[in-house]
């Protein structure tokens, strides 16, 4: 059976997916003639074509094209112009996300937990090195402990863990759920922040670098603090035109390198690629932060800085990625380990479907399930 499908929605779907004509026309031969009204799918290709664009099937009998927008602030710029249309894996990725904190939020109150009264307890008139020692003080942040670290990929993977043992969520992954074809991309943006007072909860994109990784980390805290939930595109050497990003910013670099710390540290009469890496050795942070902070104390003019943090970024990016490592690790770091443990102990005990815990979760094995418990201590 034919179906009549607008041409209009069959364009958006896929564009909203990022494919050219010519590329989705390997799959689907008569997309050509769909797009020009000349022939109609079938339901099962309206279906097929639906799950390739990653687009809702109802979407495609609607009719003109749905106007999608990111369900939480979005604070993200390219020189200071707004972003446009979101993708559809930044959208699943937040609605997958809104998903998890709306279970969590009801289990803290199954289980009589209190707010967390560090959420939203600053405000942009707050002073940025308070505000920092704050977030340090709560999570024990310890800049002593960071010095003894081997590496900062290290202390990014502890920064990661004491901000989940706090009771903000973490979650941290390059895809959208487990499907390794559907990939973030930092380019759209970094992460994001979704401020409450029971399931604060921060997302990291992980196709990203790890150095980025650890400014976003940073940045999105202070979204917690403030109490402002963002979508963001935060960068240690940007200086944002928005003034909640620029408050962010400008605490996620005082946290993770203290001005009067680096002062004390600064050799300014060393070159700078040499100082940079000693620095960043020093405080177990990336070398674009450094950059950052070795311009917050004069050593680089602006644009200096963003010369130099362009060459360092695309250093970087050339550095392997390296393997994927153990998967229920890696399972753990995408959904937080404490999101992850609060879900299976409450499906083990009977509180929540399966069906619920697998969607949320991302896969669909019930031997994956529990060997992830098992990783975690609770299965």
């Amino acid at each position: 059976m034919r179906v009549e499908i607008r041409p209009a929605l069959l364009r958006w779907a896929r564009e909203r997916a990022g494919f050219t004509l010519d590329s989705l026309s390997r799959r689907f031969p008569q997309l050509h003639a769909w797009e020009r009204g000349e022939a109609k799918p079938t339901i099962k290709q309206v279906e097929r074509f639906a799950k390739a664009t990653f687009t809702p099937v109802g979407y495609l009998f609607l009719p003109e094209p749905p106007l999608e927008q990111i369900p939480i602030p979005d604070f993200r710029t390219v020189e200071n112009e707004y972003i446009g249309r979101p993708s559809p894996n930044l959208l699943d990725t937040l609605y997958i996300c809104q998903q998890r904190q709306e279970w969590y939020r009801d289990f803290t109150r199954s289980i009589g937990e209190e707010p967390f009264p560090f959420v939203g307890s600053a405000s942009l008139t707050s002073d940025i090195e308070t505000t920092a020692a704050s977030i340090r003080k709560a999570i024990g942040f310890d800049l002593e402990e960071r010095r003894r670290i081997p590496t900062w990929t290290d202390a990014l993977r502890r920064f990661i863990d004491q901000t989940d043992a706090i009771g903000i969520l973490v979650m941290c992954s390059g895809v959208v759920l487990n499907n390794n074809r559907r990939h973030l991309d930092p380019g759209e943006f970094r992460g994001f922040a979704m401020a409450d007072d029971r399931a604060p909860l921060i997302f990291v994109n992980g196709r990203d670098t790890k150095a980025a990784q650890m400014f976003t980390l940073a940045h999105e805290l202070a979204h917690i603090w403030v109490g402002q939930s963002a979508v963001s595109d935060a960068q240690a050497s940007w200086i944002p035109g928005h003034k909640v990003e620029r408050w962010c910013n400008r605490v996620a670099a005082e946290l993770l390198v203290p001005l009067s710390a680096l002062k004390d540290e600064y050799q300014k009469s060393t070159e700078l690629h040499m100082e940079a890496h000693r620095l960043a050795r020093v405080f177990k942070v990336s070398t674009l932060v450094i950059l950052r902070r070795i311009h917050d104390v004069g050593g680089l003019t602006r644009e200096q800085l963003w010369q130099e943090y362009a060459k360092e970024l695309e250093r970087l990016r050339l550095i392997s990625r390296g393997s994927g490592g153990n998967f229920y690790l890696t399972q753990a770091a995408r959904v937080s380990k404490r999101f992850a443990r609060a879900l299976i102990v409450s499906t083990l005990e009977g509180q929540t479907l399966y069906r619920d815990a697998f969607r949320m979760l991302g896969f669909s094995k019930l031997t994956t399930f529990h060997d992830l418990g098992r990783s975690l201590g609770v299965a």
